[in-house]
């Protein structure tokens, strides 16, 4: 009988805390903000994981040419909250509120399903994900450089406040592409919302990134009627491997230390007629223009070149940066591209407002115990891993008075492309669990282990760049546990 009664007051006590938590939800309904001008339109229980979510508007108008703007966003809630908040960030040009779950480079649990209160937004508009059109708002292409997720960020704070009850213990950022440049625009101009972020490759400055794409569509063009065959593309891979594959110390198709990978694609040269084993001379002019990036006729480099990775002649999802990714704007291209007038072009209003490629001074964000942490894939063709690694090392020289490990470091991942996906590739890891370990337990990440769906049964070390994952010359080659990070 005790057993019963026991059941039957537990029972009663769920039933209640559902209830209360239901009450809740429904009561966030009726959530306003004095002076961020929020309106509720939804708010509604889910059940896996367990949670509320609440979808609204922040400064809904009708803006120029009579087309409605706000920044949309939605929170999720969950019941089994852990006191933490992460905002997610965004993709491409952003245009619809995504699903707040805070998925990207969890592992195998989301940031909800952990018990994180997840924000995402629209950044201020609707639309497709790379249509401008909103560009012609003064409000709402602010909201997309810089201010959208900002606003976003303080209303969805105050929900979780109200709903429940206190605020949050700590709060992180975790974004990839747009949401990467998002991620660091939060470090960089608002360095107090948040205690750990991570950016993955990040779009901080997409005109001379897009400058860089057009530059090596140009080069390709330019070999026309020849152009780089699958062969000879594959022969370039297998080139880049002969020369730096076993810097890692193993020969598994994976280059861990591309900073150091000095391959020349002139050791493929014909001696004579062309044939499958070789490149023309002109190939290896077109392969040399395309991998080191564009450079004005004075000789200063505009935008960086690429690695020599795995992932360059990729066919697979994204092409690589040999075959001809999509260039997401800019004008068509040609066979012939003026440097000169590209760059300048390049570094117009909406660069200077919103790109996050300059600024280094984080002292106010390390100053209060701020932990930094960048991705990038070193076959991403989109944005060059050389762009990050750059501002990285800038970050440190700029902020020489703390040891830059000490609260940021950065994580280059072999063959994997725009955010993750690659032919062969180590593209599934969790970077939350060292962000929050960091911040919170001041544990930094000497390593992630990484496997991915493209190497099956394989895992290895991703190491806090300029380290790198090296085989230790025993034990199965395919575990990470038998690799270390040296210098």
């Amino acid at each position: 009988m005790k057993h019963i009664r026991l059941f039957i007051v537990l029972s009663c006590l769920v039933r209640s805390i559902g209830q209360a938590l239901g009450a809740d939800c429904a009561a966030l309904a009726k959530f306003s903000m004095p002076g961020h001008g929020v309106v509720i339109n939804k708010v509604q229980e889910i059940s896996s994981p367990a949670h509320c979510r609440v979808d609204g508007v922040i400064d809904a108008r009708t803006g120029r040419d009579g087309k409605p703007y706000g920044i949309g966003f939605a929170v999720a809630l969950p019941t089994n909250w852990n006191g933490r908040f992460l905002m997610q960030g965004g993709g491409g040009l952003n245009g619809s509120v995504g699903t707040p779950a805070g998925g990207q480079y969890a592992g195998d649990r989301s940031a909800l399903e952990r018990g994180f209160a997840v924000a995402s937004t629209d950044s201020g508009h609707q639309g497709q994900v790379f249509d401008p059109g909103f560009f012609r708002d003064q409000q709402a292409a602010m909201n997309f450089l810089y201010q959208g997720v900002a606003e976003v960020v303080v209303v969805a704070k105050a929900i979780v406040a109200r709903h429940f009850g206190k605020d949050s213990r700590h709060s992180y950022f975790v974004g990839c592409s747009t949401g990467g440049r998002e991620a660091m625009l939060m470090s960089q101009r608002f360095p107090n919302y948040f205690d750990g972020i991570v950016v993955g490759a990040p779009a901080m400055r997409t005109s001379f990134s897009n400058l860089g794409l057009r530059h090596a569509a140009t080069a390709r063009n330019a070999l026309a009627p020849q152009g780089l065959s699958d062969t000879d593309r594959r022969l370039i891979v297998d080139g880049v491997l002969k020369s730096c594959d076993t810097l890692d110390g193993n020969q598994d198709g994976f280059i861990f230390a591309p900073h150091r990978c000095g391959f020349d694609p002139a050791t493929l040269e014909c001696k004579g007629v062309k044939t499958a084993a070789c490149l023309t001379t002109a190939q290896i002019d077109a392969v040399r223009t395309v991998m080191s990036g564009p450079r004005k006729p004075s000789g200063r480099q505009v935008y960086p070149g690429y690695y020599w990775d795995t992932g360059i002649a990729s066919t697979k999802g994204l092409p690589g940066i040999l075959v001809g990714p999509p260039i997401p704007e800019g004008p068509a291209v040609g066979k012939t591209m003026d440097v000169d007038a590209a760059a300048d072009a390049a570094m117009d209003a909406r660069a200077m407002v919103g790109d996050s490629s300059a600024w280094t001074n984080l002292s106010t964000f390390r100053g209060h115990g701020g932990k930094l942490i960048f991705l990038h894939g070193v076959s991403d063709p989109w944005f060059s891993a050389q762009d990050t690694v750059q501002y990285y090392e800038r970050l440190g020289a700029d902020n020489a008075e703390a040891e830059l490990q000490d609260w940021s470091r950065l994580f280059l991942v072999p063959g994997m492309g725009h955010c993750g996906g690659g032919e062969r590739t180590l593209d599934q890891f969790d970077m939350l669990s060292p962000i929050v370990d960091w911040v919170e337990k001041n544990t930094a990440p000497e390593q992630v282990v990484a496997r991915g769906a493209s190497a099956p049964g394989e895992s290895r070390p991703l190491c806090p760049y300029p380290a790198h994952a090296h085989y230790d010359g025993k034990g199965n080659a395919s575990d990470a546990a038998n690799y270390s990070c040296n210098p």
